[in-house]
């Protein structure tokens, strides 16, 4: 008689949140001298001290804040500079679209949730087949954020040289992990291979034209592609894979207790 196939082990949602701790930890440590570097600069060009953490607490993304300084420091008002920040964060309407289906409860509840939608975490929670693990995406950005809190709070507290970091070399450390996070996203799914290519070329292109965050944002239109690419088969989920394991066991139980007939039996 055949064996009966092992049924997927489920993760539970506490190891799926220490997962995402874990894999958030490298994240956070890049955040952290980011954040330092964020608190110096925006301590040089006037903000205060209480202002840029108030700021982390609240933006809580890099690339927006940046913009911020960068477009104040220019000389732009505070309209241009919360413009640049919104077109930067613009991102987060798709990648929010795309997790939308994993979130739970009522409308304020998954606004909440959504709350935890950051880069790294969303790269991280990526299950594939446009499915995520919420746990992990919750667990990859609760240590991300107060690391972010706590760097832009001792950036403010040292005032070390704003460009201290870029001396160090520690300035490469946030992209090192998202290329590490993008080639695991392009060597689980060859579907994301296409517009992680048109991307990057979108985003060597509109760099020598326009400024790292415009350019990215227009790279971003890459992922549109995905849209006109549908898998051949999408990959089954745990919850999927379970189901069938269970369907298969009934159909051998079923086969277990049929009664067994002599040929006397059946010739009656």
């Amino acid at each position: 008689m055949d064996r009966l196939r092992p049924a997927k082990v489920a993760v539970s949602p506490r190891a799926s949140f220490l997962s995402g701790l874990k894999t958030g930890s490298g994240l956070a440590a890049a955040s952290f001298l980011l954040a330092v570097s964020f608190g110096a600069i925006s301590t040089s060009q006037g903000w205060g001290h209480l202002a840029p953490v108030i700021c982390s607490m609240a933006v809580f993304s890099g690339s927006a804040q940046f913009a911020l300084l960068a477009t104040l420091g220019s000389g732009g008002g505070i309209a241009g500079a919360v413009t640049s920040a919104a077109l930067i964060n613009s991102r987060f309407i798709p990648m929010g679209i795309a997790v939308a289906g994993d979130l739970r409860g009522g409308r304020f509840r998954r606004a909440l949730e959504g709350q935890a939608v950051v880069d790294g975490s969303w790269a991280a929670a990526h299950l594939g087949g446009g499915r995520f693990d919420r746990y992990l995406l919750f667990g990859a950005t609760a240590i991300q954020w107060p690391a972010w809190v706590a760097g832009t709070a001792l950036g403010v507290a040292m005032s070390p040289d704003p460009d201290l970091l870029h001396r160090l070399g520690l300035d490469v450390l946030t992209p090192a992990l998202f290329v590490a996070l993008l080639f695991d996203e392009v060597r689980r799914e060859r579907i994301n291979r296409l517009p992680a290519l048109l991307g990057a070329v979108l985003a060597a292109g509109l760099i020598v034209f326009l400024p790292a965050g415009p350019a990215l944002v227009g790279a971003a239109l890459a992922a549109l592609v995905a849209l006109f690419r549908a898998p051949a088969s999408p990959p089954a989920g745990p919850e999927s894979a379970e189901e069938a394991n269970r369907a298969e066991a009934a159909g051998q139980a079923d086969k277990a207790v049929q009664p067994v007939h002599s040929d006397e039996e059946v010739a009656r």
